[in-house]
């Protein structure tokens, strides 16, 4: 019987005790579009170090975590036109709303901010309509 989904609950678990204890310690939110888009664009580069430590951290983390994986498929594509552009739409989309899952879903509907239950809804919206496009109108996925 399939348990693929227990992966899926440790790492919502995981990335919900992660936004908690980032609010606790830093009392910000923990979006990680922000976190990065501060350091690209050196807006945040007075708390580099902390940006600089959470994205070494969820970088490096998986490797110590590598042997409880085994083989799962992802279903991702190996059109590389199709993941650069989705990574793009990801990208203008965050952008867009000012944020991204982990700010606005995670952080955002567990305060019942409108801002992020709204952010939300259209992200998820906009992430079925890229479906319907790219793999069912276009075939290209």
């Amino acid at each position: 019987m399939p348990v693929d989904w227990i992966w899926g609950l440790i790492g919502g678990l995981l990335i919900g005790t992660g936004g908690a204890v980032y609010l606790l310690a830093n009392g910000r939110i923990m979006g990680a579009s922000g976190i990065l888009g501060g350091l690209v664009d050196r807006s945040g580069w007075s708390t580099w170090k902390e940006r600089a430590a959470f994205l070494l951290g969820v970088f490096l983390l998986p490797i110590p975590l590598y042997p409880l994986y085994r083989a799962v498929d992802t279903h991702i594509t190996s059109n590389w036109a199709v993941i650069i552009a989705a990574g793009l739409l990801v990208g203008i989309g965050t952008r867009f709303a000012n944020g991204c899952t982990s700010g606005h879903g995670v952080c955002g509907i567990s305060r019942f901010s409108l801002r992020g239950i709204v952010a939300t809804v259209f992200y998820i919206l906009a992430g079925g309509v890229a479906v319907i496009i790219f793999r069912h109108l276009l075939g290209l996925v």
